[in-house]
């Protein structure tokens, strides 16, 4: 099986994300942020809005468009209310990103098996997955610049500019400017010319240089079209918005600068190899191409710095350091695949043997997570549980067996399978603890006009269906024509729906929970529950 999949790396990391996620990955709950992307592809879908783009019938210029568009598309194609399908851009940039560090590192000059190892690390890397939904646009920017930086690269080795990796690095630094801003222009380019400096050195003559300089700029302003146009179609709320944002930099979640630092822990199952890898006169003397080892370890370390600099600091957006990471990561990984039957020392074995051990004890141990989880109640969910529970203990008891044969390549694609399985078989699982109250707002009937009070929270709205008006205004409360209509108001909301009294009878007639998690969770969120009011004009 290594064999056919080492023939065709670039289908098998293709076939891989579609094949663990394709299918079941719409079990876990829409995100804020992806359902504020939902919410404007469908609101260009229903009213135009493709260029000035809108969340809820107001402007939203946070985010540029192409994801949005993407994203809107496939809505067309397959279904605007098809979680599913419109997840599948995501993925397919996920897999995209897979794919590209497969290409670039064969530019490296690494073996072709090495490099199929390091797309296959970077796409089961945690926040690599979990960024496709978390917050959808820090994919696709990402996923546009690491192709642009494919082309970067062999422009930079081969001292020439030629016509077809001109164009396609523009238009790939395009696609990333639209896709989030400047953010991976920042984090990933940037550091990535660095880096490059570092262990390659600059060579070619002055013309190359400003050559790659005016596509660089060329990229820029292709990819700034969009804010020029909202800038002079609507000045006024773009530079609201800009100023906002633009503030937040410097005075929204403010962390220290060694906040980053624990960065290698978001690469989730390969935490220990990526510590490893980043102790760097250990990995100097084991690696099978120095230079390209000095430029992952100095094209990462020198992303976690850029990023430090900036005051405002969320996990998520360490995303971006994970696709240097796993460059870096594959060279531990193949150093153990060549060497790792003579290693003798306790250093290089007991790291490798407490990596895949705990990996092969969570996959033999998982069938008693059901007696956690009270899964044995429901039928058709004890079906799948066990199916997934027959196949980790399998896939755990072999990753022993080749453990102990110390075969770390079968090792590495059994962790492979057992990801895979985790996808395929046990993503859907997490349907299965719905908390008693869950009750979405499409089930509504939609008979009589639905209106908020102050606040819906994006994953409401886009549940819903359409878009959720809001009666309170900077100088008050607007009053509908109707003399019926609906109501919800989160629970949590400081305008009480009370204050309608004077003009309103008002019935309290559902509650709705879009909480997949108990109430005693963490992960609870009370911006998901709203009580459903009946109004009728005194």
């Amino acid at each position: 099986m290594i064999k056919y999949i080492e023939k065709y790396p670039v289908l098998s990391l293709l076939l891989f994300v579609v094949i663990a996620f394709g299918f079941t990955i719409d079990a876990i709950p829409v995100s804020i942020m992806e359902a504020r992307n939902f919410i404007s592809a469908r609101e260009m879908l229903t009213d135009g809005n493709w260029i000035l783009t809108t969340m809820n019938g107001e402007a939203r210029y946070e985010k540029p468009p192409l994801p949005t568009w993407i994203t809107a598309a496939f809505g067309f194609v397959f279904g605007i209310k098809s979680v599913l399908a419109l997840r599948w851009p995501a993925l397919l940039f996920l897999a995209s990103i897979g794919i590209s560090t497969f290409l670039l590192s064969k530019k490296l000059e690494l073996t072709k098996s090495h490099s199929l190892i390091n797309g296959f690390i970077v796409i089961t890397s945690f926040y690599v997955i979990g960024i496709t939904i978390e917050a959808p646009w820090d994919i696709y920017t990402h996923g546009f610049m690491l192709m642009a930086l494919y082309h970067l690269f062999q422009m930079l080795q081969e001292r020439k500019t030629s016509i077809i990796h001109s164009l396609l690095f523009v238009l790939f630094l395009a696609g990333s400017i639209l896709s989030k801003g400047p953010v991976s222009l920042y984090v990933l380019f940037l550091s990535f010319v660095i880096a490059y400096g570092i262990a390659y050195k600059f060579r070619g003559g002055t013309l190359h240089f400003l050559k790659l300089i005016s596509l660089v700029v060329f990229g820029l302003v292709l990819g700034g079209w969009w804010y020029f146009h909202v800038r002079v179609a609507d000045p006024e709320t773009f530079t609201a918005i800009a100023a906002r944002e633009t503030s937040n930099w410097s005075s929204y979640n403010v962390r220290p600068f060694y906040y980053y630092w624990s960065f290698f822990v978001q690469s989730g199952i390969w935490t220990v190899p990526a510590l490893m890898s980043l102790l760097y006169p250990y990995m100097k003397s084991r690696v099978s191409n120095l230079k390209a080892y000095r430029f992952s370890f100095f094209w990462t370390i020198i992303a976690v710095i850029l990023l430090s600099i900036i005051p405002e600091k969320k996990s998520r957006y360490l995303m971006p350091v994970l696709i240097p990471l796993a460059i870096n990561v594959g060279f531990y990984i193949q150093f153990l695949v060549t060497n790792f039957k003579t290693l003798k020392s306790k250093k290089d074995i007991l790291p490798v043997y407490f990596q895949f051990g705990l990996l092969g004890s969570i996959a033999v141990l998982f069938p008693f997570s059901g007696f956690f989880f009270d899964i044995f109640l429901k039928g058709p969910v004890l079906v799948r549980f066990l199916v997934v529970s027959v196949v980790l203990v399998l896939v755990g008891f072999l990753i022993f067996k080749q453990l102990k044969e110390k075969n770390i390549k079968n090792v590495f694609y059994l962790v492979m399978a057992f990801m895979l399985s985790l996808g395929l078989i046990g993503i859907p699982l997490a349907k299965a603890q719905l908390q008693a109250d869950y009750k979405p707002l499409s089930t509504l009937d939609g008979t009589l006009p639905l209106y908020t009070l102050g606040y819906a929270s994006p994953e409401v709205i886009y549940n819903y269906g359409e878009k959720i008006p809001n009666l309170y205004e900077d100088l008050g409360f607007m009053v509908p024509n109707e003399k019926e209509f609906l109501l919800i108001s989160v629970v949590k909301n400081p305008k009480t729906v009370e204050e309608l009294n004077e003009y309103f009878d008002i019935q309290l007639i559902d509650s709705f929970d879009l909480n997949f998690s108990a109430k005693d969770s963490r992960s609870y969120k009370s911006r998901l529950v709203n009580k459903l009011y009946k109004i009728t004009r005194k």
